[in-house]
């Protein structure tokens, strides 16, 4: 099974690129997204030429705010959509074996305005997938907007504490995860690669390889043996994301 999690930063300006092609090359079984920036009937009529996936999507209520949407070539025993905030965050798909979750974590912003919300939105989010999980074992992915150790982020010391997606908080509440048994397959893998998801628009970041790792795939510590293979897909444009996939065996 091929997962692919992909920030596209609105999906209406992704597929004027290269996305539909970006998609068939990769082929994946599954596709999370996040940043979709539509509603849900906007996303179900631009994405219906991959008419050979289940779309299930999740909006927010106001419109250019995040959103979420799972594609799936094998249709899920149910959706779920947790939508406590109105934004659309969480959209959540049950397999027999398995619950898959796509998530966008919120970002705490500029001047890091939202980072009390976020560390509330953190504690409340572990606590939901252990929900699931005393039911059966979890992948979850998405952009988490936070790069978890030094070796994350190109300008580690320079962001610490100053920058959203690096303060001590976001770093606790990736580890608490961690904490409570969920499994950073990349970083189990790849312990010391460095590599980066996200790139800022600015600066000529991704042509300079200023970038951060802040898309993640973690599983439930019961499924990491079936894991064959996680990688960043940073030859993929479209986006100041690159697609994530993970290969696992289920």
């Amino acid at each position: 099974m091929n997962i692919i999690s992909w920030n596209v930063n609105s999906l209406n300006a992704i597929v004027k690129k290269d996305f539909f092609e970006s998609i068939k090359k990769i082929n994946p079984d599954i596709l999370c997204l996040q940043e979709t920036k539509t509603q849900d009937k906007k996303v179900q009529e631009i994405l219906m030429s991959l008419n050979n996936y289940f779309i299930y999507s999740n909006s927010a209520e106001k419109k250019g705010y995040p959103g979420t949407a799972l594609l799936c070539k094998k249709k899920p025993n149910k959706i779920n959509v947790l939508d406590d905030d109105k934004e659309g965050r969480i959209i959540c798909a049950e397999y027999s074996a398995f619950y898959l979750v796509n998530v966008y974590v919120p970002n705490s912003g500029q001047q890091l305005k939202r980072l009390e919300y976020r560390k509330i939105w953190d504690a409340d989010f572990l606590n939901y997938l252990k929900t699931l999980e005393k039911t059966k074992p979890i992948i979850v992915c998405g952009d988490f907007n936070v790069a978890h150790q030094p070796i994350d982020l190109k300008n580690n010391k320079v962001n610490y504490n100053k920058t959203a997606g690096y303060t001590q908080i976001e770093i606790d509440g990736m580890q608490n995860l961690l904490n409570a048994g969920f499994v950073d397959s990349f970083r189990y893998l790849h312990p010391t690669k460095v590599a980066y998801s996200f790139w800022s628009y600015r600066f000529h970041a991704r042509v300079k390889n200023i970038g951060w790792r802040i898309d993640y795939f973690l599983v439930s510590k019961s499924l990491v043996t079936y894991i064959k293979d996680v990688k960043i897909l940073s030859d993929y444009y479209g986006s100041d994301h690159c697609p994530i996939s993970l290969e696992i065996d289920l």
